[in-house]
């Protein structure tokens, strides 16, 4: 039996492609055209090896050293190609359950990405609580809405200082162990938050902008560890899974938060609640993940060799950040902090306002402003996994990554510029709400455009980017939760707001098209 990193080669159900990684499929098909067929439709083990042989001199130097051809049976090394045993444990490899003689085995890839997605969840549901509880807070304390949108920046206030720092020590001290600590203080945070709003509103927004210190550095670590852990051509389909989790958090945050609420008879339950559940996956997530692959104690030797090989490039993380003028003077780095300044404007300003906005315009009840708000996010995480896999598959079919980007970060910001345009003439809620549900569905390719994008232009200093960036867009998101409620109060609507945002996706998904590239440049 011939395969290729732990995947039978046979005639009419293996595609090379999908479990080596991205490579010129002409070169890739080309390689393996010429050779017959055996009965049972495998590749014989002589004809995949003279195949290799002519891949092999096809490949540069640099992609050949990440791809090797298996004999399977024998586990030897032939002078012909770069032969290893992967298959040593006995597992044929799927994205993430791998099949062994007498079962299945969960591969530990997946425990990572399912972890991930989990404390995503609670980072947003988190942070969503607060646009549920404020409703009977600003009622309680008399807040005009301008005022109300100072509240809901609070937490951006520290989220913006945290995300240089954050990326920075993600880069020097990997993400594993910057995830666990910030998870630990924002859940802390999330179960004080109740004692601050009752001693007074200073104490609130400190405590709002402690939360957001420590919520600062979850997207820089989810970036961190899904880089260690997947090879490329899987990269983006586990951005769509962790990022679905985020999203999905909205959706429990929603509609879990005034049911908490109701039951406690106070704003106390749901703080409880899902600070309770962030402490135990503090517990969980240290206990049970490595730092990186390497260092897993359970993982399969076939899985650390399919991480390894699916690496773009096998660099070595330096202690010292680059000048940040360097990363300013090139204007990929700046399609990159522009794209994720209207990625937040937008996604803040109907994170912070929906629920406002559908009771003020619709006159929808709370209870019933959450379940129209919820839906949207659901969806939401459903098409950032569909993103993923789509991004994965059209880098697997040929296409350069730089387009693949381009594509993905395309619709992520048309696609929610025109459903917003048109949201400003909807006259009833279901058809408010369809409008939304487009309008974040799509932004949610922006996962698989942008948020990638920092690994492939500045692997080496993807975090300290994204700390960059993040902070620029933590501003931008600052400045659109305040605007929205000065406009609203200014203007008595939020078709003004709504209007801008659209405005800026369109001016900004130019701007990316022309200037952003999925090449590495530092």
């Amino acid at each position: 039996m011939a395969c290729l990193f732990g995947v039978k080669l046979t005639h009419s159900a293996c595609n090379p492609v999908s479990c080596l990684g991205p490579i010129d499929n002409k070169i890739l098909y080309s390689s393996f055209k010429k050779e017959p067929i055996q009965k049972n439709g495998s590749f014989s083990l002589n004809s995949l090896k003279a195949s290799g042989e002519r891949l092999e001199s096809r490949l540069g130097e640099r992609t050949r050293d990440q791809f090797r051809f298996l004999d399977c049976e024998n586990g030897r090394r032939s002078s012909g190609g770069c032969w290893a045993r992967c298959m040593a444990e006995g597992v044929e490899g799927g994205l993430f359950v791998g099949r062994r003689e007498g079962g299945f085995l969960v591969e530990e890839r997946f425990k990572v990405v399912a972890l991930v997605a989990a404390v995503m969840c609670l980072c947003n549901a988190d942070r969503v609580v607060m646009s549920v509880a404020i409703v009977p807070l600003a009622a309680k304390h008399g807040w005009s809405n301008s005022f109300l949108g100072i509240v809901q920046s609070s937490f951006l206030w520290g989220y913006m200082f945290s995300s240089v720092i954050g990326g920075a020590l993600v880069d020097k001290y990997g993400g594993k162990r910057v995830i666990t600590w910030g998870a630990a203080l924002w859940s802390l945070a999330t179960l004080l938050t109740p004692w601050a709003a009752n001693h007074s509103t200073a104490s609130l927004l400190a405590m709002r902008a402690f939360f957001g210190l420590a919520e600062g550095v979850a997207l820089p670590s989810m970036n961190n560890l899904l880089a260690r852990w997947f090879p490329a051509h899987e990269r983006a389909t586990a951005v769509g899974i962790s990022m679905g989790g985020f999203q999905f958090g909205n959706v429990v945050g929603l509609l879990l938060a005034p049911l908490a609420m109701s039951l406690t008879g106070g704003i106390s339950g749901p703080f409880f609640l899902f600070s309770s559940l962030g402490l135990l996956w503090v517990t969980i997530w240290a206990s049970n993940v490595a730092h990186n692959p390497q260092e897993s104690s359970s993982i399969s030797t076939s899985e650390l060799r399919l991480i390894q090989a699916g690496k773009p490039d096998s660099y070595v993380k330096k202690d010292k950040l680059p000048p940040l003028s360097l990363l300013l003077s090139k204007l990929p780095t700046w399609a990159i902090i522009f794209a994720n300044i209207t990625n937040n404007w937008g996604y803040f300003v109907l994170l912070s306002w929906m629920p406002v906005y559908f009771k003020t315009v619709y006159e929808v009840n709370l209870k019933q402003a959450a379940w129209f708000s919820a839906v949207p996010w659901g969806t939401m995480a459903i098409s950032g996994y569909i993103a993923g896999t789509a991004s994965d598959y059209l880098i697997k079919s040929g296409y350069s990554t730089t387009t693949t980007r381009k594509i993905m970060q395309s619709i992520g910001f048309i696609g929610p510029g025109i459903a917003l345009l048109c949201l400003n003439f909807a006259k009833t809620p279901s058809v408010a709400a369809i409008f939304l549900t487009i309008a974040l569905s799509l932004s949610s390719f922006s996962q698989a455009g942008f948020l990638l994008n920092m690994e492939d232009i500045a692997p080496q200093y993807s975090g300290f980017l994204h700390g960059i960036s993040n902070s620029a867009g933590t501003l931008a998101a600052v400045t659109s939760t305040v605007g929205t409620g000065f406009f609203v109060q200014w203007l008595g609507s939020f078709q003004a707001f709504l209007t801008l945002t659209a405005c800026l996706y369109f001016i900004t998904a130019i701007f990316w098209n022309l200037y952003a590239t999925g090449e590495r440049v530092f």
